[in-house]
């Protein structure tokens, strides 16, 4: 049995976060990110999520490696990777490259991924990211209140939507939903909190109305060693993962 990529990269992505700094220090970072996400999460569209090393260090070795497991095990329960042959990956506010490398990788031959993202350090980690995955990327510097989405890419959207402001959001949608007459599939992921996207219930019947599904998941997980551990260490409990997600497949044009 060939060996699991994502463990390869997770040592590799930890061995280097961890050359500058030490457990501890990666722990309390891990806290004050989870606090940001939880009670102050108006400053994450400010950059307050990646504002000092240690939080850029938390994000890539704990949360990014998370996001990946769950977007691997929805793109296996909606079967995403296969249906037809996916040419391009576009991941929109791709931040480390987790959501379309975890794509990408389910699917034989793996397709280009193109990560786009307006943060300078996430476009680095991004290159870094697709390269251990070895495979084949672009990372631009894009706005998505200007992006254009092509007609013919398969597009993700994970822990992205919810950061935009609301004019933004509203022009994402109407692109994502063009991409999708055009007959290229889309997965949007978030958290599963409702609390935390007002915006959810519209996007849902607008994904419905297109021929699209609403899910909500819970995946029970054994997580790596080194997770387990920072997972403890934080007072943290990722043994299930959860999430929700709009996918709208493949279609005929």
């Amino acid at each position: 049995m060939m060996p699991d990529p994502f463990l390869r990269w997770l040592g590799a992505l930890q061995e280097r976060h961890y050359a500058t700094l030490n457990f501890q220090e990666v722990r309390r970072a891990i806290q004050a990110l989870s606090a940001l996400y939880v009670e102050r999460r108006n400053r994450i569209g400010e950059g307050g999520a990646l504002d000092g090393a240690g939080k850029r260090a938390a994000f890539a070795t704990y949360f990014a490696p998370l996001h990946f497991l769950l977007v691997r095990e929805i793109v296996r329960s909606l079967d995403a990777a296969a249906k037809g042959t996916l040419s391009d990956i576009l991941d929109l506010g791709c931040g480390t490259g987790i959501a379309g490398a975890a794509w990408a990788l389910e699917t034989d031959p793996p397709p280009r991924v193109i990560g786009i993202d307006r943060h300078s350090w996430a476009i680095g980690e991004a290159k870094w990211t697709y390269r251990a995955f070895h495979l084949r990327s672009a990372v631009r510097s894009e706005d998505l209140a200007t992006f254009k989405i092509g007609k013919n890419t398969a597009v993700i959207a994970a822990f992205t939507i919810n950061e935009l402001s609301e004019d933004v959001r509203g022009r994402v949608l109407r692109e994502l939903l063009s991409v999708a007459r055009h007959g290229a599939p889309v997965l949007v992921i978030e958290p599963i909190a409702r609390s935390v996207a007002s915006w959810w219930p519209d996007w849902a019947r607008e994904w419905s109305a297109a021929g699209g599904r609403e899910d909500e998941w819970r995946f029970s997980v054994q997580l790596p060693e080194a997770l387990t551990l920072m997972d403890k260490a934080a007072g943290l409990d990722h043994r299930e993962l959860t999430g929700r997600s709009l996918w709208i497949p493949t279609k005929s044009i």
